[in-house]
């Protein structure tokens, strides 16, 4: 049974050799997505010099009185040659006229008609208040790096280099599959020994939350003939992953392990020393250039879920280049039960506290509560050789 490390890394050098598509969209529905090319700055930027204040213009003396001769607002430009005597009223981010070199803020003078004076005291010096053309950004200088996240601040840098359609990598399609005699739909209400099937939605939800496309397979029962047929029909799909829920383990009715075998999956490995999710499941199928990764999780919902958070999204991150897996050292709050040698992920609250992160874990860890895994925002990692952690020790805390 191979570690939580050496799992992860064969999912990582599997994973890259999918192959990732492009296509353009529009640059309003570009937010999310992951940038397909560097970006270039079409033109300076800013692309003129430009008043950073409200102010007033001058060509900079000694002299602390101006005549003022005009007003300049943003994208009403007008021409002035100014001279030593003079300053022109200017808004923020208006183009500065010929000789300007100064803008003096409209709080630190005093105005009398077109009489324009220094306040005593105000601070005064050469080339104040005043954006540079191309300070921020030459022409041909990359503004936006290929494997950028697109967020509000990129969009706006898109849009300031006339970016209207927008390169980005395909969305990765995953298929998702629940097995187990136990289950039933949601709008069901269980009696005796049937659980709703909740596996699916967690998991396509988890997928929705990293913007990456989600095709529900359903839900079948534990007959093999069954499961097979399944597993072979997603198999020919157009899909990048496919996740199973429940059947990996070693119990009678644990198909999934065999039928993968079957269908031409090749296992890269099975179970791995962690606590919750042991007995999950990584194999890939390849044919007629398709390549398929398969993930067999545990059909217990909070491992299933857990197992997603710990190996399939720092994957996906990884292959996109983007943080692998967002964590933050706290102190733990109370005592933690560890008693074996494997890696626990246990559920956990990270909160703030007089600029210190500290996490709790006051509550059940069982991989099949639901509603306290729901109230968690954190996994608290324990490594395999550190057994029983301390109130007041340090831990690695995984952000979910």
């Amino acid at each position: 049974m191979i570690n939580y490390n050496e799992a992860l890394e064969i999912i990582k050098h599997e994973i890259e050799k999918l192959t990732l598509h492009t296509e353009e969209v529009d640059i309003f529905e570009s937010c999310n997505r992951i940038i397909a090319e560097d970006v270039f700055a079409d033109v300076d930027l800013p692309p003129f010099d430009n008043s950073a204040v409200d102010g007033y213009a001058v060509k900079f003396s000694e002299r602390t009185k101006w005549n003022i001769i005009g007003e300049i607002s943003a994208g009403n430009f007008s021409s002035f040659n100014l001279t030593e005597d003079n300053a022109v009223l200017i808004t923020t981010g208006s183009k500065l006229p010929a000789n300007a070199d100064t803008v003096i803020p409209i709080e630190d003078v005093e105005v009398d008609g077109n009489n324009l004076q220094l306040k005593p005291n105000a601070f005064f010096k050469k080339g104040m208040n005043i954006r540079t053309q191309g300070n921020d950004l030459k022409k041909n200088e990359i503004a936006v790096h290929r494997f950028t996240k697109i967020d509000a601040k990129a969009i706006a840098v898109l849009a300031s280099c006339g970016k209207e359609k927008v390169k980005v990598f395909s969305k990765l399609k995953t298929g998702i599959l629940a097995t187990g005699d136990e289950l039933i739909p949601i709008n069901e209400k269980p009696e005796g020994d049937k659980l709703r099937v909740s596996n699916i939605y967690s998991l396509y939800a988890a997928i929705k939350e990293m913007n990456h496309t989600v095709i529900n397979l359903g839900f079948t029962k534990d007959d093999k003939e069954i499961i097979a047929q399944k597993i072979k029909a997603a198999l020919e799909m157009n899909i990048d992953l496919l996740i199973t829920t429940g059947g990996v383990s070693v119990g009678k009715y644990d198909f999934l392990k065999e039928v993968f075998e079957e269908q031409g999956v090749k296992e890269k490995f099975w179970k791995v020393n962690i606590k919750p999710g042991k007995p999950i499941y990584f194999g890939v199928y390849e044919k007629d250039e398709r390549r398929i990764l398969v993930f067999g999780l545990p059909g217990n919902p909070v491992s299933s879920l857990v197992t997603f958070y710990v190996f399939i999204k720092p994957s996906i991150e990884f292959l996109f280049k983007q943080n692998e897996i967002k964590s933050i050292t706290a102190t733990l709050q109370n005592d933690l039960k560890k008693k074996d040698g494997k890696r626990h992920f246990s559920r956990g609250i990270l909160f703030e506290e007089n600029g210190e992160w500290k996490v709790t874990s006051e509550f059940s860890q069982s991989s099949g509560n639901l509603v306290e895994m729901s109230r968690a925002n954190c996994l608290i990692e324990i490594e395999e050789e550190r057994l029983n952690p301390k109130k007041g020790e340090r831990v690695r805390c995984i952000l979910i």
